[in-house]
């Protein structure tokens, strides 16, 4: 009774959407592929509910059922390979329209051979079992390779459709997939212990109840037309489940020939086998050989063009944006190149501007080779005049004894041009072809020369920011030199007023103590700048101390032998580099100089009541707000004859590195003040120091 009412809903359900459809005038290939699956499933349901309601005459009613069941593999495969799809049967490639075809055999089969020839059962009434012959058994092997192959189909359409194209499907895929994976679930029990357990019928009528639900739905809630294009990844993906496939299918036909041995034998050596097969097709699946072949396969038997270009691009983008560092992103391009085109091995080799030649860069498959090829050898001067690809097998150029034997190691079959600007900047040997058997035409070529372009820009790229880098480099070590100069220059002028005051004052001794004494400030001073430039790996932030800023600015004042410096103010101490501050007075104080006219008078004052300062201030010419404004602090910019235009500039960084500020207020022919302000917070008091 259970039965009677689920095959009769089945049934039902199945009618209404036939008519549904046909109402809405949906005459759609795939729309009238799925109502004759449809129909033909139900009619299957149909005939199997009427064996089963009379059991003394089931063969004459298993007769059409079985026709009906022929049907099956027929409209599930033209169905999978049309529905949602942007071709039809027209463009279907030789591959497929095979298959189409040979599954017309099964309704021939089951019209032609007797029902006996394939069921039997002594007592159908009692065990609901249909036990199968020799022609059965191979029938619903083949059968049942066919529905898994429909499968396969559906579930490439699913995966490969975008996210709306998906929304629209997804019901109609997962209808008709459910009913076709409980129809292979019942075949494949069938198979494993050889005959047809009728008991099973239920769950086929609601695997039918449950589709036709879901189809409906889909065509009255979400039905739009959309098409699909399958990529060939999604196609090698269904290539490896049909495998799969075909091994679970392998495993019931070696539980057929276990009968033949003894239960405990029989068990082990069913587990071992399928053991090793397993393995054995895992090794296949991985092998990159079989892979190839495989895809070279699918192009010459379903797709009209070898490669999908976009995915090409994208996948060999991703490549070389991924890469970390130099060495990363050549051998990415060398095994982009070697996965796309099939190959073995791969040598890139770049050009080397300073000796002429090119050099391998990068390696895949093989070894770091030090043979070079001159820029105007046959090889290298052939690609440069032909700006194409090179098909080395075929061109048999006169290269040198010792090239030849290394493009022999690689067995190597194209050298692939890398193109900046017309200039040849390199070149990829590609050998040891996968798939000794596969043709390379135009598209290969055409694919070669497009990453190959994208490659050279990785390269300059690369070039560029190595470039840029160098140029960093050489910008801060010229920096470096200038305050090095600028710092010399102070230490020369500081010689210069000794030596020409020593003419006059040459025997005054207290001159001769203060000149010995600015001569050794002044050597001391080179010698901390030799020192500093032998270290400037070693360079670190200043070095900090309590000091009197007073007593800095006398002893800098003493260096200046010959100028008028007036020292004024009271002691205040706070941390500072005792180095950079002098270097900051000296400045000061030399330009306050050369704007009086080389002898002062300069006053230096150092406070600290409110603010920590030191103020430098001279008679002299002045500036003007316009220069103060737009050029006072920025390097390379003086108004002096003989200036570098990089001491304010200085000045204005040793302040700032402290924490601190420098002012500038000035007239025209009154003079000019300098006023640096150190923070608070460096001061510290004179019981610190002691």
């Amino acid at each position: 009774m259970p039965q009677i009412i689920l095959s009769s809903l089945a049934i039902i359900l199945t009618v209404a959407f036939s008519i549904l459809l046909f109402v809405r005038r949906d005459r759609s290939l795939a729309s009238t592929l799925l109502v004759y699956l449809m129909l033909t499933a139900t009619g299957l349901e149909f005939f199997d509910l009427l064996a089963l309601l009379q059991p003394d005459n089931f063969l004459f009613w298993k007769k059409f059922s079985l026709t009906a069941e022929g049907f099956l593999p027929l409209q599930a495969l033209f169905f999978s390979l049309t529905y949602a799809r942007k071709h039809n049967f027209g463009s279907f490639s030789i591959g497929e329209r095979i298959l189409v075809v040979s599954s017309a055999v099964f309704p021939l089969l089951a019209m032609l051979f007797p029902v006996t020839s394939f069921f039997y059962s002594p007592d159908f009434g009692a065990e609901r079992m249909l036990f199968l012959g020799n022609t059965a058994y191979v029938y619903y092997i083949v059968f049942t390779l066919f529905l898994i192959m429909a499968m396969v189909n559906l579930e490439t359409t699913l995966a490969g459709a975008t996210h709306g194209a998906r929304w629209a499907i997804k019901f109609d895929l997962l209808g008709v997939g459910a009913l076709l994976a409980v129809l292979a679930f019942y075949y494949s029990q069938g198979l494993l212990y050889r005959s047809l357990n009728m008991n099973l019928l239920p769950l086929r009528s609601v695997a039918l109840i449950t589709a036709t639900g879901m189809i409906t739905y889909s065509h009255l809630w979400r039905g739009r037309e959309v098409r699909v294009t399958i990529s060939r990844q999604m196609a090698f993906r269904s290539v490896v489940l049909l495998i799969i496939g075909i091994y679970l299918i392998s495993l019931g036909l070696l539980g057929e020939g276990m009968k033949y041995f003894g239960d405990p034998f029989k068990r082990s050596l069913f587990m071992a086998i399928g053991f090793i097969v397993g393995i054995g097709l895992l090794v296949m699946i991985l092998s990159e050989t079989v892979k190839r072949k495989l895809k070279v396969f699918l192009h010459k038997n379903f797709y009209r063009q070898k490669f999908d270009y976009k995915t090409q691009w994208l996948d060999f983008t991703d490549r070389l944006t991924s890469a970390k560092s130099r060495d990363d992103l050549l051998r990415s391009i060398v095994s982009g190149f070697c996965e796309t085109f099939g190959m073995g091995c791969g040598v890139l080799f770049l050009r080397d501007y300073e000796c002429e030649h090119f050099q391998s860069a990068a390696v895949l498959g093989t070894e770091i080779s030090p043979i070079l090829f001159s820029i105007g050898e046959p090889l290298p001067e052939f690609m440069s005049t032909h700006k194409w690809v090179v098909h080395i097998l075929e061109q048999n150029l006169e290269v040198s004894d010792e090239q030849q034997k290394f493009l022999s190691s690689l067995s190597a079959t194209f050298a692939v041009p890398l193109f900046l600007a017309e200039r040849l900047e390199g070149f990829i040997l590609l050998g040891r072809s996968l798939n000794s058997n596969e043709t390379y035409n135009y598209e290969d070529h055409d694919l070669m020369k497009t990453l190959a372009c994208q490659s050279a820009s990785a390269i300059l790229n690369l070039q560029l920011s190595d470039q840029l880098y160098r140029a960093r480099e050489m910008g801060a070590i010229g920096k470096l030199s200038t305050f090095m100069l600028h710092d010399l220059k102070n230490l020369v002028t500081t010689l210069s007023l000794v030596v020409d005051n020593a003419k006059q004052f040459i025997d005054n001794p207290e001159f001769q103590v203060d000149m010995l004494e600015s001569l050794a400030g002044t050597v001391a001073k080179m010698n901390e700048l030799i020192l500093k430039l032998k270290n400037l790996q070693d360079k670190g932030s200043s070095r900090r101390q309590p000091a009197d800023l007073l007593q800095i600015a006398d002893s800098v004042a003493r260096q200046v032998v010959g100028g008028e410096i007036k020292i004024s103010g009271s002691q205040v101490f706070h941390e500072v580099d005792i180095e950079e501050i002098n270097k900051l007075l000296l400045n000061l104080i030399l330009n306050a100089l050369e704007a009086s006219g080389g002898g002062g008078p300069v006053s230096l004052e150092v406070g600290g009541d409110d603010t920590v300062y030191i103020r430098v201030s001279d008679e002299g010419c002045g500036m003007t707000e316009d220069f103060i404004r737009k050029s006072l602090f920025k390097p390379f910019q003086t108004t002096k004859a003989k200036g570098l235009g990089i001491g304010l500039y200085q000045c204005k960084q040793i302040v700032e590195s402290h924490g601190g500020t420098i002012a500038v207020t000035s007239k025209v022919g009154v003079g000019t003040t300098f006023t640096v302000i150190l923070p608070r917070k460096g001061a510290c008091n004179e019981q610190r120091v002691a």
